[in-house]
């Protein structure tokens, strides 16, 4: 039997079929979304045993002997997932470097003692108010934000301008605003006085301020936007600053279902 190797790449001779992409693991264990933990990969600071990994394919059965930057990773947590009320005016950032707030300081009071580190599901804008999903599962975090997942979010804008619901039920085919093709919007108009209405609008794609966009793209000014919804998850009437953790038997629900529709190994 050929002795196991375990830097050997996927599909090699001497790689077992047991175990999992390294990538994989160290997104879990919540060092870092997958698609950045190639990334480090790529830029080599991520070793197994003292050797420098030089491709994300590698297949282990655990995280034994990997470390990133010198430093050893710990087993996984036990996946974790917060919804989290973001007030406006704080960064989706775990740090500025011009001294701005981000949602981290918020969440140093909100969160209970003893929480691992947490990633955002997806950003809300510097303005933007409303439901942060906050995970320590980095390849779960990845599922959520897929396009491919088709995960619905749903956001609720205070708006000035001329609009009717006829323009907005357009956005059903999608828009394409300067060169960017956003996909399908189910927008409806709620009652407003003279100028001011507020406007509700759900997507999947979740671009860089794509609600913004395409509400400016007709001439309406936003004052206030919040998210809702994301998925399943609901932002109800939880106080602003607030957090709330997802009970498992949930977040292992949503997962399988995620699977489902995102079978990549």
């Amino acid at each position: 039997m050929p002795k196991y190797d375990p830097l050997a790449p996927a599909g090699s001779a001497d790689a077992r079929p047991e175990g999992e992409r390294i990538a994989k693991l160290l997104a879990r264990a919540g060092v870092a979304s997958r698609r950045e933990v190639e990334r480090m990969i790529d830029a080599g600071r991520v070793s197994i045993g003292g050797e420098v990994l030089t491709t994300a394919a590698t297949i282990i059965r655990n995280l034994d002997g990997v470390t990133v930057d010198d430093k050893p990773v710990g087993r996984p947590d036990a996946t974790r997932l917060f919804i989290f009320h973001k007030p406006a005016g704080l960064l989706t950032a775990e740090r500025d470097f011009s001294g701005r707030q981000t949602i981290y300081n918020a969440l140093t009071n909100a969160l209970p003692k003893g929480t691992p580190r947490l990633m955002p599901v997806g950003r809300l804008d510097l303005n933007t108010e409303g439901l942060l999903l906050m995970t320590n599962d980095g390849e779960l975090k990845r599922a959520m934000e897929l396009p491919s997942t088709g995960m619905p979010r749903k956001y609720r804008a205070r708006t000035f301008g001329g609009i009717t619901q006829a323009q907005l039920e357009e956005l059903i085919h999608g828009i394409t605003i300067e060169g960017v093709r956003y996909g399908q919007i189910d927008a409806n108009l709620e009652r407003g006085t003279g100028a001011n209405q507020w406007v509700e609008m759900t997507l999947t794609e979740g671009k860089n301020r794509e609600v913004r966009r395409v509400l400016e793209h007709f001439g309406l000014e936003v004052s206030r936007l919040m998210r809702l919804e994301y998925g399943p998850f609901k932002l109800g009437d939880l106080a602003r600053g607030s957090a709330v953790e997802v009970a498992q038997v949930e977040v292992e629900r949503m997962r399988k279902e995620l699977v489902k529709k995102n079978p990549r190994k």
